[in-house]
């Protein structure tokens, strides 16, 4: 099962580099901050199958460079989509995933949680951080039915970006000299997801070129 909140095109992209394995996919509108969308999501898996594994993936910045420079409105939504909407999902997830006999969540936190990102976004920092304390309570709270792990990426190649170069821009300072790609990323979350990770919970995977 595919979320999406709008960009119907690359989550059908997705779903048929699935079925061309011969796996069904299905693709469902979700808007994460929304607790009845997020609802209708987990009752869209009934009769599609069990579910074993979520991975919590929305993320947004729309308030970019210094605090004081923003409208607190657009920080509100960002802390919104980034910390709160992962709550939500993670609230709706431990009942289908117990009903599934137990399972594994996958929060994509950030590396910006320790780096701060000052004159940035600060509060997508802090939003991120609250992921990571989310990730180790619940890892605790969920246990042993259910494992909790996250994946901080650092700057990657995506369309998250409100300044499509940033990725170019910040590999000057990154050690490994480069931006990542997301396919660097998603072999970490298959792994937290697979059975190989079994005995792996309340952890997070940093992925960030050196930073």
């Amino acid at each position: 099962m595919i979320g999406y909140r709008s960009d119907v095109h690359a989550a059908e992209s997705v779903a048929d580099d699935i079925r061309a394995l011969g796996v069904r996919a299905l693709c469902v509108q979700v808007d994460t901050v929304d607790e009845e969308s997020v609802a209708a999501l987990f009752d869209a898996s009934e009769g599609f199958g069990a579910v074993r594994g979520v991975v919590n993936n929305a993320g947004a910045v729309t308030a970019v460079g210094r605090l004081q420079d923003n409208d607190l409105t657009a920080i509100r939504r960002d802390v919104d989509v980034n910390l709160v909407g992962v709550i939500a999902c993670c609230k709706y997830a431990q009942a289908v995933l117990t009903r599934a006999g137990g399972g594994s969540i996958v929060n994509i936190s950030s590396a910006a949680a320790t780096l701060g990102s000052a004159s940035t976004y600060v509060h997508y920092a802090a939003a991120k951080a609250g992921v990571d304390a989310l990730t180790v309570g619940l890892a605790k709270e969920l246990a042993p039915a259910i494992r909790v792990n996250a994946v901080s990426p650092g700057t990657i190649w995506t369309q998250f970006h409100r300044d499509p170069d940033r990725p170019a821009r910040v590999a000057e300072t990154v050690p490994l000299g480069r931006a990542g790609d997301a396919d660097e990323i998603a072999g970490a979350v298959a792994w937290l997801l697979s059975p190989d990770a079994s005995y792996v919970t309340g952890a997070n995977i940093r992925i960030a070129g050196g930073l």
